[in-house]
């Protein structure tokens, strides 16, 4: 059977986050969450569960990471929690926070496994929280402060820096929807936490390079291809619309030093923002989100398909027939994944690349056997990193592809019951399986390529 190969050098890896696997969120110093608060209210998270344990990744990671290497990886994103390092927010850093850390590093790198450290992963302290949190201005030094704690501890050996992970989804659904934590509903607050968290990247960006001047520095946006349902004018406006949101929003100041002026016309209109626009910019701030990064980091599960309803408003249309449709409801669609990257590639110039998220929830569990053949992951998978190559092939600066997840894991406002990983959890015992998708990854890994059909393990 012939099959593709990727190019030297392309890293090979998995993600997680803290709070999604970490748990002991009481342990050693650690302060609060806004997601711990928000999961104590009634409602907030479907199956009423908390983090509090989640895949106790806290006192087994050693065993986590030999699982890494005994799948091949030859890299590992992670994210770092605040609240675990500096508990209030501000002040005084929990050393045994970051002893965690240390400890955590040191063992990737026996294992030959290079360490990708992502700042914020969407776990805020509740102090700060208190205190306005990302909608106050005031958060932006303390996320600096914050940054220079870390890296002064593990940027001697940590090679790769995100600052923050998908600020779409914290400024909407954290602040415009109320559907994540710290659940408000306002889209005014929400368009200045989305400022204040370019502008804390930005800001942020200068102390790696001090503390970690060895190291690449970028972001990690989540990024949706949009297509009309219709080739109506309406249907194609209401696209144009949600890219100008979506996409173009956090791509265009930190790329192109601006706000894109038809995203921001649009929100005038919903009055989101006063007629003379951006109150929350002060200027300079886009010189400051516009920095140069090394790397941008691209987050990808699906495309949008959108119509115009009779008032000529954005609504989201549902495709794909329900075998195509994971457990989160989202379609099974690689071509969107190639579009993403040669749009990057054309339209912005990036000059390095990484897909640091990609995969699907299916409730596969163990069979009589015990083996989980999740079959309609590995064919999600192998649909993606044929994607992937399409857009290598056609010059696009891919470095790397880390799927989403390492282990099955807390998924935020749905709790347990969403499961990404490659490694089943019973969350009771806290036993860890391999699922078929393991077992597949690992070859692919091996042959540093993918086949041309799909190979399922036997």
């Amino acid at each position: 059977m012939s099959s593709r190969r990727f190019p030297k050098g392309f890293r090979w890896g998995a993600s997680t986050s803290a709070l999604q696997v970490e748990g002991a969120t009481a342990a050693e110093g650690r302060g609060e969450s806004i997601w711990e608060r928000f999961a104590a209210r009634p409602g907030a998270i479907e199956d009423g569960s908390t983090p509090a344990v989640a895949c106790d990744h806290y006192h087994r990671f050693r065993e986590d990471v030999g699982r890494m290497a005994e799948l091949g990886l030859t890299a590992y994103r992670f994210s770092i929690a605040w609240p675990r390092v500096v508990p209030e927010g501000t002040g005084a850093v929990n050393a045994k926070g970051l002893d965690f850390y240390d400890r955590l590093v040191d063992a990737l790198l026996e294992h030959g496994i290079a360490p990708y450290a992502t700042l914020y992963h969407w776990d805020l302290p509740q102090a700060l929280q208190d205190r306005g949190g990302w909608a106050d201005r005031a958060i932006v030094p303390a996320f600096v402060e914050y940054t220079r704690a870390v890296t002064e501890r593990l940027g001697d050996r940590v090679g790769s820096w995100s600052t923050i992970n998908e600020p779409w989804c914290i400024a909407v659904l954290g602040h415009e929807e109320g559907k994540q934590a710290p659940g408000l509903s306002d889209p005014p607050t929400g368009l200045a936490v989305a400022h204040h968290l370019l502008l804390a990247h930005g800001e942020a960006v200068p102390v790696i390079r001090t503390n970690a001047p060895e190291a690449e520095a970028g972001i990690v946006l989540n990024l949706v291809p949009a297509e009309p349902a219709e080739d109506t004018g309406a249907a194609r406006n209401a696209v144009r619309w949600f890219d100008g949101f979506f996409n173009r929003w956090f791509l265009d100041p930190l790329l192109r030093g601006r706000y894109p002026e038809d995203a921001v016309a649009d929100r005038v209109q919903c009055e989101h923002l006063p007629p003379s626009g951006m109150p929350f910019a002060q200027e300079g701030d886009l010189d400051v989100i516009s920095r140069p990064i090394d790397f941008l980091g691209v987050n990808y599960y699906s495309r949008a398909v959108f119509d115009a309803d009779e008032n000529g408003e954005p609504v989201g249309v549902t495709v794909g027939t329900p075998e195509r449709r994971n457990d989160m409801g989202w379609e099974d669609f690689p071509p969107g994944l190639h579009r993403i990257l040669v749009r990057l590639h054309r339209e912005y110039d990036v000059a390095r690349i990484y897909v640091t998220e990609n995969g699907g929830a299916w409730s596969d569990a163990p069979d009589a056997d015990g083996r989980v053949r999740d079959h309609r992951k590995i064919h999600y998978l192998h649909g993606h990193l044929h994607a992937a190559l399409d857009a290598i092939d056609e010059g696009v600066p891919l470095k790397g592809y880390f799927a989403w997840s390492l282990l099955d894991n807390w998924e935020w406002a749905h709790g347990y019951p969403m499961r990404f990983g490659f490694y089943w959890i019973d969350y009771e015992t806290q036993r860890r399986v391999a699922k078929n998708s393991a077992l597949w990854y690992r070859d692919v890994i091996a042959h540093h390529g993918v086949d041309d059909d799909v190979v399922l393990p036997s």
